[in-house]
Order: structure tokens, then sequence, then C-alpha cells
């Protein structure tokens, strides 16, 4: 028996409303299929299950809200029977045998879990009419606080749950979200800071040469080239590429980098690109348009969120000279780039004016030092200078 969870997508998250199943009992899933939405303070969140398997029960409704951790469904494994199912299902008061996990995501403590409890059979105070609208939506009536007589649920009932947060409570929200993980943040991480200026010339003469034989829709940005330097000296300097928890620095073998993205009603999502340092710069330039669209439209997947091993965020557009970003926790590092401008620069001896950029370091002095970080930057540097290689 395997127990799905709802699983941590973000440090920033402890709870999480149930949208939608996409699976019902008896269906045959697939690792990495996708089984549930799942509505967190930033975004609805496309959930993934990492276990190949056949749906047992279901154990959350649409429309419920529930603490990270909580076991939302039971699978049996491939070849499992029902019937020895049954018989090995955990005690009502006892964990779960098995936790859902996510690939390369931290083994974080979560929220307190609940003991898994099927929803209860009993039949809810419902008007004819609002329980034929919870079936339409897939909402179960006990789920349903209700406002009628007696506490009866009602249409109007079912139809306020079935809705997404109105923008200013989902804003409100993130606000609070951010505000908790990044005073976590600053609480528990020791930050230190570096920059660099960083010639961007050579970047932008390379940029323009290769684009002119491009269309339009599949030019290269900046960010582009700015996001693959990043992996690249990653490979060179993994103690900035990976996880602090339980004690202990966790190094990732991937390199997936998180992508600060301003949302149209504010906040920020930092998503994850996956196995940059793979991947030519026209796949990561797809990668990063598609996760922007998306973000935006509240379409992520669940992997996404859970396991961006660095965060780069870059906020040159806005006319911001230099960035000094919050490292988001369980992360060790966060990579910040700001505008390219022209300014006076010593060059052979002679001052001349050239675009620059000033790259910036937040990093966990638990993992590492100045004297890494520098390097680090300098390595970005060098791998921005050689645009053709990225």
């Amino acid at each position: 028996m395997i127990n799905f969870t709802l699983p941590s997508l973000g440090a920033d998250m402890d709870q999480g409303k149930l949208i939608q199943w996409k699976v019902g009992p008896g269906d045959v899933v697939k690792r990495g299929q996708i089984v549930a939405v799942i509505e967190t303070s930033k975004a609805a969140v496309d959930v993934e299950i990492w276990h190949d398997g056949t749906v047992h029960e279901l154990l959350v409704p649409p429309g419920e809200t529930v603490p990270v951790g909580t076991v939302l469904a039971t699978l049996l494994e491939p070849d499992e029977e029902a019937a020895s199912a049954r018989s090995a299902e955990p005690e009502a008061t006892g964990a779960p045998a098995v936790k859902e996990t996510v690939p390369n995501a931290p083994s974080v403590p979560l929220a307190s879990t609940p003991s898994p409890v099927a929803p209860t059979a009993a039949r809810a105070r419902i008007s004819p009419a609002a329980r034929r609208r919870a079936e339409e939506l897939g909402l179960a009536p006990e789920s349903l606080a209700g406002t009628g007589p007696d506490g009866a649920v009602t249409l109007d009932d079912v139809e306020r749950a079935a809705q997404p947060a109105k923008p200013a409570e989902r804003q409100a929200e993130m606000r609070k979200a951010i505000a908790a993980a990044m005073s976590r943040s600053k609480r528990e991480i020791p930050h230190y800071y570096l920059s660099e200026i960083v010639p961007m010339q050579k970047a932008q003469v390379w940029l323009l040469a290769a684009n002119e034989s491009r269309p339009v829709t599949e030019r290269l940005l900046m960010a582009a080239l700015q996001l693959k330097a990043v992996a690249l000296a990653l490979k060179d300097f993994p103690d900035m590429n990976g996880f602090f928890a339980e004690g202990m620095y966790q190094p990732s073998t991937a390199i997936h980098l998180g992508v600060a993205i301003s949302l149209r009603h504010g906040g920020l999502i930092a998503p994850a690109i996956h196995d940059a340092a793979d991947k030519p710069l026209e796949q990561i330039m797809r990668d990063l348009m598609d996760l922007v669209q998306r973000a935006r439209a509240g379409s992520l997947r669940g992997s996404e969120m859970s396991d961006p091993t660095i965060t780069v965020t870059n906020l040159g557009e806005q006319g911001v000279e230099a960035v000094h970003g919050v490292i988001y926790p369980p992360q060790v590092a966060l990579v910040g780039f700001g505008r390219i401008a022209g300014r006076p620069w010593v060059e052979n001896g002679e001052v001349r004016a050239l675009p620059l950029m000033t790259a910036s370091l937040a990093a966990d002095h638990r993992v590492s030092d100045g004297h890494r970080g520098g390097l680090f930057l300098a390595a970005i540097r060098e791998h921005l200078q050689q645009p053709e290689k990225l």
C-alpha cells in the first residue's frame, strides 16, 4: 500500500486546497502522471504521482483544505491485491507507512500530519439543487460549510466553495506566505552577500548576431544566457546548489534553476527550469517563456514548484542596478542580475564606455564562505565572456 500525501510545494506552503481529482478508484497511474490539482497561496498546481500503482481510495474530497503531509489517497502497488492491501493499511491513529516524495527534493520537516481519515459517510443537510450541483462539480457535501437553516448547505454555498480565491484575497494570502518564508530565511540562514561587475559587450554582440537569422518567435533573450551561465558555473561549485535541511547540507546532483517570476496580481513565484546545465540556449529560452506563461495563468506542475536547487532573479528590466535577495529556504544560494547599462570601464589602460551589469550572490554561510562565493560569481562572469560556448 502506498500513501499519496500532500507534498510541500515550497517552503512557504503549510496547507493546500484540493481543487480536483484527475483520477478515480481503480485507475492505473504511472510515475510522473498528474493526478490532482492543488491550490496554494500562489497558484493552482498540477500535482504528479511518484509511484506506479492503482488508485485504491480517495481520502480527501475536492474543496477541502488540508495541511502538508495529509494522506490524500491510497494506492495499490503493482500486483498488489485490494484485499491484502486493506489488511496492511495503517491504523487510523498511526503515521503513514510510506510517504510520497518528489525526486531531488530536500528532506524538510513537514507540517504536523493528521490521521488519515476518510470523509464521513453521514448524509449532510443539503438542498436537492445544491446536492446536484455539488455532484456536478465533484464536491463532497460533507466537506461544505452550510449557511442555510440549521447549517444546511445551499446552492450558494456550493458555488462559493467551487470558486477560486478572488485576486485580492489571493494576493493577501501570497504576501502572507512570502513574508513567512522570508522571515524564516533571515531568522535561520546566516546570509552573506557579494556582487561582481560583469562586462556584457561580448554577450550583446553575440546575441544580436545570433538573433539576426531567427524568426521573432524564436529569438533569444539575454536572460537565457544568464541562466545558462549560472547553470554551468554550478557544475564547479556544488556548494551553491542544494538544500540545508535536518541540520546538514544536502547537495543536489541535478541543477534545477528556480526563476523568479512576477505575477499579474502581485507577488512572486519561482518555478524550476529542470536540468538547465544540459540544455541548449534555445531550449532554456522555450522553457523560460513557457514557465512565465503558465505561472501567470496559474498552471504549474508540483515538481516545478518543489525542486528548484537555487533561485535566479533578474530585475534589470525594472531598472534595478543590483539585486540583494533573500535565500529561499531550504536552498542555500540566490543569484541576482541587475540592468545592463553603459558605464565607464578601464580596459587595457584606457577608460571606455561599456555595457556593464551587476551580478550578485546571497549565500548560506553554513555551507560556503565569501572566498567560494567570489569564485562562483567570477565563473558566471567568465561564462558570459564566452557566449558562443554557452
